[in-house]
């Protein structure tokens, strides 16, 4: 006989007959949740054996996508929304989520498709006044305010719509569970039932789904196998940049990064970022141009550094659109084998516009930006900033890193040039410093 309840993990999923204070899945503390399980249908077998089909044989129908009317959300998709596909986005509160999914929704009514809003955490009143922001074609867009699971499934059916958004995930619960609604056991539920739905009918479904604390997608990690597309939303809240990246992707590519610019009107598509942010360079000690890979498209960035004495111990190490430990790394390489010691210095660094780069390209770039603030010495020739990349091996070495002609075209076209890269003359750290400050290779302290 089954038991009563079971207790369910709401991180990762993990179910157990009795309570435990720390998760035996995942080890996270106090996130056992205690829901009724649900009774499976007993499965009549089948004997009939199935003939296999070598893959060669196999026809695979061109997928017919549908296009939102935002350049770079259809970049990031793949191209556009494939119709009975399940798409996830997630972001910290007050990213873009409800903007962008209303425009895209917007763009597909103003282009004739049909179109369904689900708002399961605000009334109707409450997404017409962000509507009216975004343009006429988002007036258009019919909506349902709604939590119940079974009366949404009854409304996509009968809408029949084309594209649906469902904002958001965590709302929605069904009523067969015991749970409350954003628990694990409902989570799942609901996605499950809303993926059937997408595949039996065709409908384009889009989730608005949460971030935990650590910015990772709230809920059970079954819920990003279900669908076929994850996107993931970031920036602060305080900047105007945003970036889009897709963390999968069934019907096109992970590589790619949307970028966009929140203004009064909503989300606007930021078509040339290099121009953006190479024109708000300041020029001073401490920037550097970096000429990173966003996806399959260069993208340059300003990187600032800070150094400034300090009594405190240890010294602080703030990292902002950068990996810390990877701060840590070049921080290292910078004492070890370039003779810039920071020991006594507090070091901020930190990529312009809210945007994160997560490449080992980015090693050379604040690395300089670090020794130039401890210099004071600025690296522009002042009328062009240094532009730069590389990654830097332990032992001080530039090492090569992907794309290289892509980079140096993207900078060429901004008058970046020449540019310090492990494709140049300087092959160490040490040598690019030199190049870089002049007689870089004397040692210097920070706190002197």
């Amino acid at each position: 006989m089954p038991p009563a309840t079971v207790f369910v993990c709401s991180n990762c999923g993990h179910d157990s007959a009795k309570w435990h204070g720390r998760c035996p899945g995942c080890g996270e503390w106090n996130t056992m949740v205690e829901e009724r399980p649900v009774a499976a249908p007993v499965a009549k077998r089948s004997k009939r054996a199935l003939k296999p089909v070598a893959l060669a044989e196999v026809e695979a129908p061109k997928l017919r996508r549908l296009k939102t009317g935002i350049g770079e959300l259809d970049r990031v998709l793949g191209g556009g929304l494939v119709p009975g596909s399940m798409v996830l986005i997630g972001g910290a509160p007050g990213i873009g989520k409800s903007t962008i999914t209303g425009g895209a929704l917007g763009n597909l009514a103003g282009a004739g498709r049909r179109v369904l809003y689900v708002s399961g955490e605000e009334s109707a009143a409450q997404v017409k006044l962000r509507a009216e922001r975004l343009g006429p074609d988002a007036l258009r867009v019919p909506i349902v305010a709604e939590t119940d699971l079974e009366a949404v499934e009854a409304t996509i059916e009968a809408e029949s719509p084309e594209v649906c958004v469902v904002d958001s995930v965590q709302t929605l619960h069904s009523s067969a569970l015991s749970g409350a609604a954003g628990s694990v056991g409902q989570v799942r539920e609901v996605a499950g039932r809303l993926t059937r739905i997408a595949k039996e009918r065709d409908v384009a479904i889009l989730l608005v789904g949460h971030v935990t604390k650590e910015d990772a997608l709230a809920g059970p990690r079954v819920l990003e196998h279900l669908v076929d597309c994850v996107l993931q939303f970031e920036g602060e809240r305080e900047r105007t940049y945003r970036t889009l990246r897709a963390l999968k992707n069934r019907f096109g590519s992970t590589n790619e990064t949307g970028v966009f610019e929140m203004r009064e009107n909503g989300l606007v598509e930021v078509a040339d970022a290099s121009a953006r942010f190479v024109g708000e360079a300041t020029q001073g000690p401490g920037s550097v141009v970096l000429c990173a890979m966003e996806g399959s498209r260069p993208l340059l960035v300003e990187v600032q550094a800070l150094v400034a004495p300090t009594s405190l111990e240890p010294p602080r190490r703030v990292a902002n659109g950068i990996d810390r430990n990877r701060l840590s790394l070049v921080m290292a390489v910078l004492s070890r084998h370039a003779g810039i010691q920071l020991g006594n210095a507090d070091v901020f660094v930190s990529v312009v516009g809210g945007v994160r780069v997560d490449e080992p390209g980015a090693d050379l770039a604040v690395a300089l930006a670090i020794a130039s603030a401890a210099r004071g010495v600025a690296l522009s020739d002042g009328e062009r900033p240094l532009a730069a990349f590389g990654e830097i091996g332990l032992t001080g070495e530039l090492r090569h890193v992907g794309h290289p002609d892509r980079r140096l075209a993207e900078a060429a076209k901004f008058g970046l040039s020449p540019v310090l890269s492990p494709e140049g003359e300087a092959r160490t750290l040490r040598a690019a410093l030199a190049a870089a400050l002049g007689g870089a290779d004397r040692p210097s302290r920070a706190a002197a």
